[in-house]
């Protein structure tokens, strides 16, 4: 069992315990930059974050936003399909263009100009949807521009981490899918250890969720969610600079 593995484990599954969104998103260049290879760290990562994520669809699955959710199914997943099969022995690094554009979208909250720019760009959903795809099986990093949309519509909290946490799990089992139809290379992760990981992501989801997700209100969440949309960028650009 590897302490990195567990050390990033631990403090991804916090990030997406509170916003459904989290574990791929900064657990992938964290484990990339350790030295481990892209197929491996979607093997670890992808579970861990499919558990969490359905822990959060059964507390609140009453609250998914499922118009939202079947543009994701038709628009979104067959991208993620075609490209990751496409690009499974290859790194893509397009830090360096969604991670302004997450900065952007977290200034929306201290700017009436870039909302509204942010709200006419928002109009072509088709597009964004699409995009949101290609970019997260080339990359694994469309949860940045999932959460970015979700925050975007000005969601309740509860509606805002369930419509994630569903839209991210099915992410998931779409890459898992893949890779297992895909995949003939062998993978270098041991069962036992990806079943501890999976159980400290499960226990420290049920530790936040009680302790910080249900004190929070709507305005102090979007608060949040928007310093964890900076945050994304600022990463990803240092990613890709790196």
């Amino acid at each position: 069992m590897s302490p990195e593995i567990m050390l990033i484990v631990a403090v991804t599954s916090v990030i997406q315990s509170m916003f459904g969104a989290g574990i791929l998103l900064f657990g992938t260049p964290l484990l990339l930059l350790f030295g481990y290879e892209f197929v491996d760290v979607l093997v670890v990562l992808l579970p861990i974050s499919l558990a969490i994520n359905l822990l959060q669809i059964f507390q609140h699955h009453a609250h998914i936003d499922f118009v939202f959710y079947r543009k994701i199914l038709l628009m979104t997943l067959p991208p993620i399909a075609v490209f990751l099969f496409l690009v499974t022995h290859l790194r893509i690094n397009i830090g360096l263009i969604i991670g302004p554009f997450l900065l952007f979208i977290a200034l929306k909250e201290f700017s009436t100009t870039i909302a509204r720019i942010i709200d006419r760009m928002m109009r072509y959903e088709t597009v964004y949807f699409v995009v949101m795809g290609v970019v997260h099986g080339l990359s694994n990093l469309g949860g940045s521009l999932l959460t970015a949309i979700v925050h975007h519509k000005n969601y309740e909290k509860d509606v805002a981490r369930v419509t994630v946490a569903a839209s991210y799990g099915t992410f998931a089992v779409v890459q898992l899918l893949t890779l297992w139809l895909s995949s003939g290379q062998q993978i270098d992760v041991p069962v036992y250890d990806n079943l501890i990981y999976l159980t400290v992501g499960a226990m420290i989801f049920q530790l936040t969720d009680a302790m910080f997700y249900a004190q929070i209100d709507r305005d102090k969440y979007r608060r949040i969610f928007a310093l964890f949309l900076a945050l994304s960028g600022l990463v990803l650009i240092m990613r890709s600079l790196a």
